[in-house]
């Protein structure tokens, strides 16, 4: 990396010291936990400055997946944990296609525990790893980092870009590199870190609000769920079906034993099951009923 780069680095609003908190190492912990719980308390205001262009991320974002495109995150170190740990939690929460939300970071999966030395410095990198989930036209990239500057996200994101994917970023940076280009910029001032420098704290705290609104609004313009409750969840273990229970019990006002009944016979598919007790279907009629109406709940009761 040239020296120019390095000193840009220096001036980012993520590598400042802020100077409140210059005598870090001699607080006791109760006085670090007021000053990391103060100081974290700036982040859903710097974010709340930024729902517009959230707002434009996401609008993008819900068409490109009904048109039967894909979400993928892509970063490196913490940046890409984030966009992994997003990722792999849309799957068991909403029920979707293995590939519908794919998360790639920087080194491969070895870099999700382990930091992999000069990964995040390759743009070829970036364009190598969306190559090889042959991105296509209908999908949209979400390139994360911190600084707005990765090479290896910004080389993703111009690769993106020129075969017509639509392209988002996630920075903690005003007016950084990578905004000028993507489509959709999306940059949370969160201001100097407590610890100087430490992005996995403000920054990566800023990245998961911003990541869960992403995936969540997503999913939930995508008919995923029923009012406020998660109605395509994957019922994998005994917790999960304690749940499904419990969220076909308050979407349907039924008994427990009913509730339970039902998730039984749907082939434990909530949505069904509330469509059978809503409506006093059997299963086969339930599940043909959501089909037809776009697997949305709401549609198949307005019917």
């Amino acid at each position: 990396m040239s020296e120019k780069p390095q000193a840009e680095l220096g001036k980012l609003r993520t590598e400042q010291v802020d100077e409140k908190f210059h005598l870090l190492d001699i607080m006791s912990v109760r006085e670090l936990l007021t000053a990391m719980n103060e100081s974290d308390s700036d982040v859903p205001k710097a974010i709340a400055l930024q729902l517009p262009a959230i707002e434009r991320a996401i609008d993008v974002i819900v068409d490109r997946l009904m048109q039967g495109g894909r979400l993928v995150y892509i970063g490196a170190g913490t940046s890409g944990r984030l966009g992994v740990l997003d990722a792999a939690e849309c799957g068991p929460t909403f029920s979707i296609l293995d590939d519908q939300v794919i998360a790639l970071i920087a080194g491969g999966e070895r870099a999700i525990q382990h930091a992999v030395e000069g990964a995040e410095d390759r743009p070829d990198f970036g364009v190598a790893d969306l190559k090889s989930i042959n991105l296509r036209a209908s999908d949209a990239v979400v390139g994360i980092a911190a600084s707005g500057r990765t090479p290896y996200v910004i080389g993703a994101i111009d690769y993106a870009r020129s075969i017509g994917a639509a392209t988002i970023s996630l920075t903690s940076n005003p007016q950084s590199e990578l905004s000028s280009h993507v489509d959709f910029p999306i940059e949370i001032d969160s201001g100097p870190e407590v610890l100087a420098g430490s992005t996995r704290l403000k920054s990566g705290t800023s990245q998961k609000l911003v990541l869960n609104m992403i995936s969540t609004i997503s999913m939930i313009r995508l008919g995923k769920t029923f009012g406020n409750l998660m109605v395509d969840l994957q019922v994998t273990n005994g917790k999960l079906r304690d749940r499904a229970i419990r969220i076909i019990e308050s979407a349907t006002g039924a008994p427990r034993a009913q509730a339970e009944k039902a998730l039984e016979q749907s082939g434990f598919k909530v949505k069904i099951a509330i469509l059978m007790i809503l409506l006093n279907l059997d299963a086969a009629t339930a599940k043909s009923r959501l089909e037809s109406s776009s697997d949305r709940i709401r549609e198949a009761l307005s019917e």
